[in-house]
């Protein structure tokens, strides 16, 4: 299970390093979030995929008796999650703001800070 995991988040990180060198910025969104998705992954599979019983030590004992969930790489994952999801929509609304402005989302487009029929500054004095 692990090394299909494994195999899983390289195909996450390739598929989010394709979409984030794109031109357009929806792409480099999407890609963002799959590369959230592939991190927290990861972080999962690095954790150890368990199926043993609850991390919970009973009152007599100082350590589990038995083997148990590592519950470390779980809130990692919730933590990044909730961030990951709050970047995102900061970059959706950026996003959107610069197309609203700007009426492309193609970054070449983007890149003239100068309107492209105006006039060029002198080259030299």
């Amino acid at each position: 299970m692990e090394t299909a995991l494994a195999v899983l988040v390289g195909v996450f990180f390739t598929f989010a390093i394709y979409l984030l060198l794109s031109r357009h910025v929806i792409r480099m969104l999407l890609g963002v979030a799959i590369l959230g998705n592939g991190v927290n992954l990861l972080i999962f599979t690095a954790g150890r995929i368990t199926r043993e019983a609850p991390p919970i030590i009973p009152d007599h004992l100082t350590v589990p008796d038995v083997a148990v969930a590592n519950p470390l790489p779980q809130a990692l994952i919730l933590t990044a999650i909730v961030i990951s999801f709050s970047f995102f929509a900061f970059l959706l609304v950026l996003a959107m703001r610069a197309y609203q402005e700007l009426d492309t989302d193609d970054t070449d487009d983007m890149r003239v800070a100068e309107p492209a029929n105006d006039v060029a500054p002198p080259v030299s004095y």
